[in-house]
């Protein structure tokens, strides 16, 4: 399993699934941890995993634009995406869940991540190629 690997600006590093079976397999080495995840509303996005225990805020705001640029809502709609925010204490899988899919023990935390953010982000991401 080779996650998708982002260094941030703050030096935290942050983790993104590939497809179903990458996203089950990075989601189970932080189930049970205090390590912040992400994922959209929408179903088909990667878990985006923030490997610093208390991150701060400009970091995991900067994790959920990466994960909402990599959703299928961003791919498909180009507006803007809510993302859920919830550590690895509160995911949870069972036997009938199919690949890439976990449940959640409480209320995840919206973060609202606006068009302009994502557009920005990749207009980042162009100008370093």
């Amino acid at each position: 399993m080779i996650p998708r690997e982002y260094i941030l600006n703050s030096g935290t590093k942050i983790f993104l699934g590939k497809n179903s079976e990458n996203n089950d397999s990075l989601v189970k080495i932080y189930q049970g941890k205090k390590n912040v995840i992400l994922h959209t509303a929408k179903p088909g996005s990667p878990f985006c995993v923030i490997d610093r225990i208390n991150p701060d805020k400009k970091d995991v705001k900067i994790s959920a634009i990466i994960c909402a640029s990599k959703s299928q809502d961003w791919r498909d709609n180009k507006g803007d995406v809510n993302i859920h925010a919830f550590t690895g204490k509160d995911v949870y899988k069972e036997k009938t869940m199919k690949s890439g899919t976990w449940g959640l023990k409480s209320k995840p935390k919206l973060i609202k991540v606006k068009k302009k953010e994502i557009e920005e982000w990749e207009e980042k991401l162009e100008e370093k190629k």
